[in-house]
């Protein structure tokens, strides 16, 4: 787990189309394993520009999970064990906005979650914390991102709200109107649980939406197919990996306390007494926790 004041350790978490790091020196497939059971895939660890990282292809190599079958708390865990200090989320989303055409890259500020089957903490009865998630990604990590993406050219919005579905299937015309009217920009199927579960981990946490198509609300792409998305998958995902490159160099500093308190998530969080605190549940947040529970 990490240290205050330490050299970061960048997790990144790849979607659809990401499923490997080009560059990355001294690489290493590792099985970690976690109490929650098994994440999406092994590890992968090493160097990319001088930066420790751990990637993880959140579907696994070969994209064998769907969003609802991932393991959202063995992922964020096994990251945190090995000693990430911050996570980038690269994601696939449709657009709900004109302005937001396929290719482009949206750094989201905000979630709304309507996500219905997935376990969505690590905490629960024996050990009760409640995270704030008024601001659910870290400033400091869009701040680096959206600099590299500007320096690279990749066209990029700052700020939107990313709105999480349950899937496997694509939406509705009538959900995807409705997404619309609520304000918010893309619609994917991953970033929840994981945001909030990175929170929970005292994780920096942010998300890079990658715009495949315009979902169904648009009267000229009514119809979302695989065959459509893959081919802007793989520019987006080329251009993912460039950008992996000029960010994470941006990272390597010695780690002061986050600004926005994303290291410190739990310390108003706890809410159940220490002596009414289930033993067998500690031990399962172990790694996530480790720091305020001792």
């Amino acid at each position: 787990m990490s240290e205050p004041h330490a050299r970061p350790m960048i997790g990144i978490i790849g979607g659809s189309g990401l499923y490997d790091v080009d560059g990355l020196q001294d690489k290493e497939w590792r099985q970690v394993g976690t109490p929650w059971g098994d994440p999406s895939d092994a590890l992968l660890l090493g160097w990319l520009e001088g930066v420790r990282c751990a990637f993880l292809p959140r579907h696994g190599r070969g994209h064998r999970l769907s969003p609802s079958e991932l393991n959202y708390r063995a992922n964020i865990d096994a990251l945190k064990r090995v000693g990430c200090t911050d996570v980038i989320s690269l994601s696939a989303v449709g657009s709900l906005r004109g302005d937001l055409p396929p290719g482009h890259f949206v750094i989201v500020d905000q979630f709304i979650d309507r996500t219905v089957v997935r376990e969505r903490s690590f905490f629960g009865a024996g050990c009760v914390a409640h995270v704030a998630m008024g601001n659910p990604v870290c400033r400091r990590l869009g701040d680096a991102l959206e600099g590299a993406c500007r320096a690279l050219g990749l066209p990029v919005t700052r700020g939107g709200t990313y709105l999480v579905m349950e899937g496997p299937q694509f939406s509705t015309v009538a959900e995807s109107m409705l997404h619309r009217s609520w304000g918010c920009s893309v619609v994917g199927m991953t970033n929840m649980p994981e945001a909030k579960l990175a929170r929970e981990a005292e994780l920096c946490y942010a998300t890079v939406a990658m715009v495949t198509d315009y979902d169904c609300w648009h009267p000229e792409h009514d119809h979302v197919s695989v065959e459509m998305i893959v081919k802007v998958l793989q520019q987006n995902a080329a251009n993912a990996r460039g950008l992996l490159h000029h960010v994470v160099p941006a990272l390597d500093h010695a780690r002061a306390p986050c600004p926005a308190g994303c290291d410190r998530a739990l310390d108003s969080a706890m809410i159940t007494a220490a002596d009414c605190r289930n033993s067998a549940v500690l031990a399962k947040l172990d790694a996530v926790a480790g720091r305020v529970l001792g």
